[in-house]
């Protein structure tokens, strides 16, 4: 059986997208075969292209429908409950679920990347811990290493331990390359977080999400190759 695992953050624009893609190339270096999804995107192109889709669609191992990568694209940048709102539609969980068993049926791993933090609102009454929970889902967390981050990881990981789910691992990504005492908030992080750290990715590594992989690992459970 495909293992599945939900990528989210500690804040928007924390690298989600990049270390999502960094995992897919991971997955291929150890063999397996690997799939994104990005269920819920805001913000597209002229050409109804949405940036963070692109990339994970360009990563994947399989080919799959748009539509299964991405069920939920709304074209302004936005938090998601508000573009849909606008839109007039209703995020469906049982609509992600299918595109995550269609995606699971082709893949030794499933990457599914949510859309903002951990608690990002996606209707009136759900947000991204609901879908998780939905999906049954362990959770890889991306910590953006700035100043702050203290704070937002140890916070999220509450967050997801009080859902029941579990955190399977956290990577740590270097999106300020000026953060301060570096080495010392990634010594915290490491004693305080409970769950391994998957890797260090430098800021703008070489060879893009590539070069990341080789400094990342997969949780160590449950991903294996299929029969």
């Amino acid at each position: 059986m495909s293992a599945t695992y939900f990528i989210t953050g500690t804040d928007t624009e924390v690298g989600k997208t990049f270390i999502t893609c960094a995992l897919l190339h991971r997955a291929r270096l150890d063999g397996l075969t690997a799939v994104g999804l990005k269920p819920i995107a805001a913000g597209t192109d002229a050409q109804g292209i949405n940036e963070d889709v692109a990339e994970i669609t360009a990563a994947n191992h399989v080919a799959l429908p748009p539509e299964v990568i991405n069920p939920y694209c709304f074209a302004p940048a936005i938090a998601p409950h508000i573009a849909a709102r606008e839109a007039g539609v209703e995020v469906d969980f049982k609509r992600i679920q299918a595109s995550v068993t269609a995606a699971q049926a082709l893949a030794d791993l499933v990457l599914v990347e949510g859309a903002g933090g951990f608690r990002i609102p996606l209707g009136v009454d759900r947000d991204s811990a609901d879908l998780t929970v939905a999906l049954g889902a362990p959770v890889i967390l991306v910590v953006g290493m700035r100043l702050g981050c203290l704070n937002h990881a140890l916070l999220t990981a509450e967050a997801i331990a009080a859902r029941g789910l579990t955190l399977a691992g956290w990577v740590a990504n270097r999106i300020d390359p000026a953060m301060s005492r570096f080495e010392e908030n990634l010594g915290s992080l490491q004693a305080l977080m409970p769950a391994p750290l998957l890797g260090v990715v430098p800021h703008a590594p070489a060879e893009g999400s590539r070069g990341a992989a080789l400094m990342l690992q997969l949780p160590a459970s449950g991903v294996a190759h299929r029969a």
